[in-house]
């Protein structure tokens, strides 16, 4: 009876025991998970070092970025202005070229066509003093006017065009005065006569005209007119 008695006894003991055998497992198992947990969650303060660290990285690259941009338009820029200066330099080398060719081509022409001038001047000379009285003359002189027309067409085409200068006023930069006298008909320093033919090329004198001028009313004239004044 006694050892009944007390059965009962140890076996609440064995029941409080156990009960705070498996508390305490269980606190433990909930520290040991608290524990991963609690690592597993950043430092506040790691966490702006980090950021502060990125704006950092951030701030040094944009300026890095921005120095660059500037760089290359510098360098855009001069190279444009140099592009543009080359341009322009090639097309003012193009039109100098273009002048200079048109010059020398001018100028050859103006040699050939002097050359040439003589020619002219003895077919007109020969037309002045053909008289033709029989028909075989006549012949011949119609053929001679036709080449001679046939190289008048051509100094046209050509652009060369003579001068018309009697009774034109003497002008140094189209006229060679190779005579000068009295005359009563033109005033003076007006062309009285043309001896030579000038010749323009596209407004560019080709030759100058030889010309006779007028030295005005002669020392009789004058002295008449005072008398009859």
């Amino acid at each position: 009876m006694s050892g009944d008695a007390n059965h009962p006894h140890d076996s609440a003991a064995e029941a409080v025991s156990a009960a705070a055998v498996d508390q305490s497992s269980d606190q433990s198992s909930e520290v040991g998970a608290e524990g991963p947990i609690l690592e597993a969650i950043p430092d506040p303060g790691s966490e702006v070092d980090g950021a502060s660290e990125g704006g950092a990285v951030s701030g040094s690259r944009e300026g890095q970025l921005e120095a660059e941009l500037t760089a290359l338009r510098s360098e855009y820029e001069s190279l444009r202005s140099q592009s543009m200066r080359i341009a322009a330099d090639f097309d003012n080398f193009r039109k100098r070229q273009s002048r200079e060719q048109q010059d020398q081509r001018l100028q050859i022409t103006c040699s050939t066509l002097t050359e040439i001038l003589p020619v002219v001047d003895n077919f007109e000379r020969a037309r002045q003093q053909l008289e033709p009285q029989h028909e075989e003359a006549q012949g011949l002189h119609r053929s001679y006017q036709g080449l001679y027309k046939q190289l008048v067409d051509v100094f046209k085409q050509l652009g060369v065009s003579p001068m018309r200068v009697e009774g034109e006023p003497f002008d140094p930069s189209l006229h060679e005065a190779v005579m000068r006298e009295p005359s009563d008909e033109y005033p003076e320093d007006v062309v009285i006569a043309e001896l030579q033919r000038g010749y323009h090329l596209d407004g560019r004198v080709l030759r100058h005209a030889l010309v006779k001028v007028s030295m005005g009313p002669g020392p009789s004239a004058a002295a008449a007119s005072s008398e009859g004044d």
